[in-house]
C-alpha cells in the first residue's frame, strides 16, 4: 500500500468538505426560490411537491449502489465523475424551460449527488490511518454538512435579491470545476481490488425499495393514509426485504450484511437513525414557528438557523475527536445525546409566541452541538469498523439509514404536531364553512384562511392558531428528549465494548466480538488499494 502525502491528505479532506457544504445548501436552498420559480415556470401542487423532493429521492434512491460502484471502480474515479455530472446538472437546472424538464434535471442532479458522500467518506477512511487523525476529518466532514443546512437559505436569499432563481443552482458550477481540478492533482485512488459483477436486479430493488417507503412515509404524514400510498409503503418495504435476501445469496453483494452482525456497526447505525429521527423534524417545525407564529421573512427565519449550524461546526470539528479520546465512543455519543435532549427541553420551555431571544438560540445552538457530537463519533465508528474495501458500501448504508430516520422523523413527529394541533385549536364563533376548516386543520391554513376574514376574526384565529401549534410544538419537543434519550441507552448498550482507538486488525471489537462475530460471518475481506 501507497504511502499518502500530507497534501493528499488534506487535499482530500478539502474536497470532501467543500463537496459535502455545497450538497447540504442544495437541501434547503431551493426552499426559498419556490415563489419565484412558481412565477416563471407555474408549476402544479405536485409537480412543486416533484421539483422539492426529487433530488433528495435520487439520492436516496442510489446511495447504496454508488457506495459499491465506488469501492469497484475507485472512489476517486466515481467522485470526479460526480463533481462533473453536478456541474451539468446543475446548469440543466438553472435553465431548465419547463416543470417538466426542472423535475428530470432536479433528479439528475440528485443522482450526481449520490456519488459524492460515499466516495468522500470512503476516501476518508483510507487517506486518514492514524485514530485521531480520522476522528479530526470525519468530524470536520460532519460539521460542514451541518453548516450547510443552515447557509442554504441563507445563500438563496442574497441570491434571489440579486439574481433569478435559476442562480440558486448555478453557483454550485464554479465551485465544482475548481474541485474536479483539484481532484484530479491531489485525490488518491482506493478500490476493493475482488469481484467487479454489478448485480443489476439488486440496484433496481434498492432504489425501488427506499424511494417507495420514503414516499409513502412522506405522502402519509402530509396527506393522510390511502390505499394507493399505504400499498407503495408495503410494496417498497417488501423489494427491500426481498433486496436483503438476495445480498445474502450473491458473492459480491451490493452491502455485505454480515457486517451488520458487528455491533459497533449496526449500534452505530441505529443511533444515526434515531438521532435524525429526533432532529430532523424539528427543523420543519421551527421554519414554521419563525415564519407562522413569529411572522418572521424567510431570510430572518435562515438567519434563525445559524446558531445550530455553528453549534454543528464546533461539536463535529472540534468536540468529537476530543471526547473520544476522553470518555470512549460509547460515554462521549451519550454525552451529546444528553446535551441534545436537554437542548429540546430546554426549547420546549422556552418557545412561546414572544421569546426571549438569546436563551433560545443558545438551546438552538446546543441542539446542534449535541447532534453533531453524536453523529460526527457515530460515522467515524462506521467507517474504522469495516474493512476499509468496504467503506464506500458501509458508508452508503449509513446514510441511507439516516435517510429513512430522516423520513419517519418528518412523517411521525409531524403526524403529532398535526394531531395535537387539531385536539387544541379553537375556532372562534362566526367562522364557519371552508375557512373554519383550514384553521382546524394547520397553522399555514389559518393564517390563509385570516387573509379573507375580518380584521376582528381574522386576529382571533390566528391567535388560536398559533397558541395551539406552540403547544403542539411544545409535545414535539418533548418526544425528542425521549427519541434523544433511547439513542443514548443505544449507544451504551451497543458500543460499550468499542475501543477509543480502533486499529484495522479489530475493526471496533472486542478481541472475544471479533472471533465470536467473524465465525458467524464468515471471512471479510481486509485488504484495500491505495495508490
Amino acid at each position: 500500500m501507497d504511502s499518502i502525502s500530507t497534501a493528499q491528505k488534506w487535499g482530500t479532506m478539502a474536497i470532501a468538505a467543500v463537496g459535502g457544504l455545497v450538497l447540504s445548501i442544495d437541501l434547503t436552498v431551493l426552499h426559498l426560490a419556490i415563489p419565484r420559480l412558481v412565477t416563471d415556470l407555474h408549476p402544479s401542487a405536485t409537480q412543486i411537491l416533484w421539483i422539492a423532493d426529487g433530488y433528495a429521492f435520487a439520492i436516496a434512491a442510489l446511495l447504496i449502489t454508488m457506495g459499491w460502484l465506488g469501492d469497484h471502480i475507485g472512489r476517486k474515479r466515481l467522485l470526479l465523475i460526480g463533481v462533473g455530472a453536478i456541474a451539468v446538472t446543475s446548469t440543466l437546472t438553472a435553465y431548465a424551460p419547463n416543470a417538466e424538464l426542472l423535475i428530470v434535471a432536479r433528479v439528475l442532479l440528485g443522482a450526481a449527488g449520490a456519488t459524492f458522500m460515499p466516495s468522500a467518506l470512503g476516501l476518508i477512511r483510507n487517506v486518514f490511518r492514524a485514530h485521531k487523525e480520522r476522528a479530526m476529518a470525519v468530524g470536520m466532514f460532519t460539521g460542514v454538512s451541518a453548516l450547510g443546512v443552515g447557509m442554504g437559505p441563507l445563500v438563496g436569499g442574497a441570491l434571489l435579491d440579486h439574481f433569478w432563481w435559476g442562480s440558486v443552482f448555478l453557483c454550485n458550477v464554479p465551485v465544482m470545476l475548481v474541485m474536479f481540478v483539484a481532484g484530479v492533482l491531489l485525490l488518491p485512488e482506493s478500490r476493493d481490488p475482488g469481484s467487479r459483477t454489478l448485480d443489476f436486479p439488486s440496484v433496481a430493488l434498492s432504489a425501488a425499495g427506499v424511494v417507495g417507503c420514503i414516499w409513502a412515509i412522506k405522502e402519509m404524514a402530509a396527506n393522510g393514509v390511502e390505499v394507493t400510498r399505504l400499498v407503495v409503503g408495503i410494496v417498497g418495504a417488501v423489494l427491500l426485504v426481498m433486496f436483503v435476501r438476495r445480498q445474502s445469496r450473491l458473492a459480491d453483494p451490493l452491502i455485505d450484511f454480515r457486517l451488520f452482525r458487528i455491533r459497533a456497526y449496526s449500534g452505530s447505525i441505529v443511533v444515526n437513525m434515531i438521532a435524525m429521527f429526533s432532529i430532523i423534524a424539528q427543523s420543519l417545525m421551527f421554519a414554521q414557528f419563525w415564519q407562522l407564529v413569529l411572522d418572521w421573512s424567510p431570510w430572518q427565519a435562515g438567519l434563525a438557523g445559524l446558531p445550530s449550524a455553528v453549534g454543528g461546526m464546533i461539536g463535529g470539528a472540534a468536540l468529537a475527536p476530543l471526547l473520544i479520546n476522553l470518555l470512549g465512543r460509547a460515554r462521549a455519543i451519550t454525552v451529546g445525546l444528553v446535551i441534545g435532549a436537554g437542548a429540546f427541553g430546554a426549547s420546549a420551555v422556552l418557545l412561546d409566541q414572544q421569546i426571549n431571544y438569546v436563551l433560545v438560540f443558545a438551546a438552538i445552538m446546543l441542539t446542534g452541538l449535541g447532534m453533531s457530537i453524536t453523529l460526527a463519533i457515530t460515522s467515524d465508528t462506521i467507517l474504522a469498523t469495516v474493512p476499509k474495501t468496504q467503506a464506500g458500501s458501509a458508508s452508503a448504508a449509513s446514510e441511507t439509514a439516516s435517510q429513512l430516520g430522516a423520513a419517519l422523523g418528518i412523517a411521525l413527529l409531524g403526524s403529532v404536531v398535526n394531531a395535537v394541533y387539531r385536539s387544541e385549536v379553537s375556532v372562534p364563533s362566526g367562522i364557519t364553512g371552508d375557512p373554519a376548516a383550514r384553521i382546524g386543520g394547520s397553522l399555514a391554513g389559518a393564517v390563509e384562511a385570516a387573509a379573507e376574514l375580518p380584521a376582528d376574526l381574522a386576529g382571533q384565529a390566528v391567535a388560536a392558531a398559533r397558541s395551539a401549534f406552540v403547544d403542539a410544538l411544545h409535545i414535539n419537543l418533548y418526544c425528542s428528549v425521549a427519541l434523544a434519550l433511547a439513542a443514548a441507552a443505544v449507544a451504551l448498550l451497543t458500543l460499550g465494548s468499542v475501543p477509543k482507538i480502533i486499529s484495522d486488525d479489530a475493526e471496533g471489537q472486542s478481541e472475544e466480538e471479533a472471533q465470536g462475530e467473524q465465525a458467524a460471518a464468515g471471512p471479510l475481506r481486509r485488504h484495500d488499494q491505495v495508490s
